[in-house]
């Protein structure tokens, strides 16, 4: 739901990529080239931001 500060498995700091990544992929960029620009190259963290599914405003619908 919301993306984790660190990464689970190192520990490095993930979470302050997260809106810069979503916003260039959204742009249609290689979310590859995202990841290396960024400097993300352990694939534990590159894990993290990958598979992150964004499901806030679904459920914010459904508080109340």
């Amino acid at each position: 739901m919301i993306i984790p500060v660190r990464c689970f498995s190192c520990g490095k700091v993930v979470g302050e990529y997260y809106e810069e990544f979503a916003k260039r992929v959204s742009k249609g960029e290689n979310a590859e080239e995202i990841l290396n620009s960024l400097g993300i190259d352990r694939y534990c963290c590159r894990r993290m931001l990958l598979s992150h599914v964004d499901l806030m405003d679904d459920i914010i619908k459904y508080s109340k």
